[in-house]
């Protein structure tokens, strides 16, 4: 049966694609797991007789309906329709219980998804996900200080997980086939902010001044972000570079950036930096 693709949906066809990735999660055999856009259950169908519990959010309400129906006499199944970015899942997952995540990320909303589920590991909700985006958001999830794209979406995850590429599908792999190629990473949630001695809220918002103009050097994105020049001159720590940009320094060094220059202030340019 031909699906009409809408929603940005394309569909995971490879036999072999769908084995390897719902092989990525590892051992869920007593775990519950958190399907991100099922479809038409390609991985779904793999998941339901590995794992303790599937829970299976899909927007598309005919998809919904065909999961739900395929699997009806799977009780360890729930297919939840509804918006991802919208579904209370503490609320689905119960008030101790965690989840391993397996999704296949729309194009368009990828970054709100991965939002959501830093929160939710802040939160404990989360061990694991296995995710599919588009390759060109891998590269920068996945990339190293220094490199050239790494910038404030790579710092971000890696204050939240740790991020480890696993392959990459060509659009054939697909049907309808996207124009890009999909990369498959693991995330392993590990939130780093005890760890560094920073605030979740506050760190955050200096991420975003530190990234704010990628070809300006770190020292002249705080200062257009309300920190004074004679605060960063005479309190920025040795280990940092003075002439440094944001997208060389280590998230140590950003962490240690911060507790010397203290909360970013609430004034002019630091509210429009993101």
């Amino acid at each position: 049966m031909k699906h009409k693709p809408k929603l940005g949906q394309n569909f995971l066809v490879d036999e072999a694609a769908r084995v390897r990735i719902a092989d990525a999660l590892g051992d869920v055999r007593e775990a519950t797991v958190l399907e991100i856009g099922p479809g038409h259950g390609a991985i779904t169908s793999i998941l339901a007789p590995r794992c303790r519990r599937l829970i299976a959010v899909e927007l598309d309400r005919s998809l919904a309906a065909e999961l739900r129906f395929r699997f009806r006499e799977e009780s360890s199944v729930e297919i939840v329709e509804g918006d991802v970015l919208e579904v209370d899942v503490r609320a689905l997952l119960g008030r101790i219980e965690r989840a391993n995540v397996m999704g296949n990320l729309p194009y368009y909303i990828t970054s709100d998804i991965l939002l959501k589920l830093f929160a939710g590991s802040r939160a404990g909700l989360f061990t694991r996900a296995v995710l599919m985006m588009q390759r060109e958001v891998a590269e920068r999830v996945a990339a190293s200080p220094g490199g050239r794209e790494y910038g404030l979406l790579s710092a971000t995850t890696q204050m939240h997980a740790r991020v480890e590429e696993l392959f990459t599908l060509p659009p054939s792999a697909f049907s309808p086939p996207p124009e890009v190629y999909s990369t498959v990473v693991r995330l392993e949630f590990a939130p780093r902010f005890e760890e560094l001695g920073v605030d979740v809220e506050g760190f955050d918002r200096f991420l975003h001044a530190c990234f704010a103009q990628k070809r300006k050097t770190l020292a002249n994105n705080l200062r257009a972000a309300g920190y004074a020049a004679e605060q960063l001159r005479t309190e920025w720590p040795d280990r940092v570079e003075a002439q440094a940009r944001a997208e060389t320094v280590p998230l140590d060094q950003m962490a240690m950036l911060y507790r010397a220059l203290g909360a970013l202030p609430r004034v002019g340019a630091a509210d429009v930096a993101g």
